[in-house]
């Protein structure tokens, strides 16, 4: 007989055995997907954990208690006992949706960025700068605009800003995230593999470094 698992255990590639009863709870049995199988409501703890590193997951919920809402497209819930048949469809849903999603990154009270499961802390004017960028990804944020965003009580020469995006540049290297610009416009937020708006890849430039 195949190998079998509680319901709060992560899922591991392998073969879809069917499940059996233990009492009045049902063993999930393992599959070959990247969804993360939780108790409800003994395991909300962790499903807010693995909500903000975007991992996909299944709530198991327990008894009768009453269903929580579902925390975007990376998340559903069944109820328990719950048939093999089921189970199945449930995750191959939620693996479908999740390999649709792209989880963007996020920018907490404290100025640490959360990119999957890396986070960065930022000084002030970085996660300035990045607050004024995360909310128009993908798009230009003109430089005055940029500007406003890091100095509110007063804007900085044109030099002060390409420093600070130099240094900000340099702490995304290897995230996966790129600020790209746009000549005569400003800088978009943009993912490493995309094309950008006429935007000129922070290699090609040279950036000025004094902070006058």
């Amino acid at each position: 007989m195949g190998r079998e698992a509680s319901a709060t255990s992560d899922l591991v590639p392998g073969p879809f055995t069917a499940g059996k009863r233990s009492g009045n709870r049902a063993s999930v049995p393992f599959v070959a997907v990247a969804v993360v199988l939780l108790r409800w409501p003994s395991e909300s703890a962790r499903r807010e954990r693995l909500g903000r590193l975007g991992q996909p997951r299944l709530l198991l919920l327990e008894d009768d208690v009453p269903a929580p809402p579902v925390d975007g497209c990376l998340e559903d819930w069944a109820r328990l006992p719950l048939g093999e048949d089921d189970l199945r469809a449930r995750l191959a849903a939620v693996e479908a949706r999740s390999l649709r999603h792209v989880p963007g990154p996020r920018l907490d009270q404290d100025d640490v960025l959360h990119i999957g499961e890396e986070s960065i802390p930022l000084a002030v004017i970085e996660a300035r700068l990045v607050g004024a960028l995360l909310e128009r990804p993908g798009a230009v944020v003109p430089r005055q605009a940029l500007s406003s965003a890091a100095w509110p009580d007063g804007e900085r020469g044109r030099n002060a800003l390409d420093v600070h995006v130099l240094r900000l540049r340099r702490r995304l290297a290897g995230t996966g995230l790129v600020i790209r610009t746009v000549r005569s416009r400003g800088y978009l937020l943009e993912s490493a593999g995309g094309a950008g708006a006429r935007a000129e890849p922070s290699a090609s430039r040279q950036e000025p470094v004094n902070q006058s």
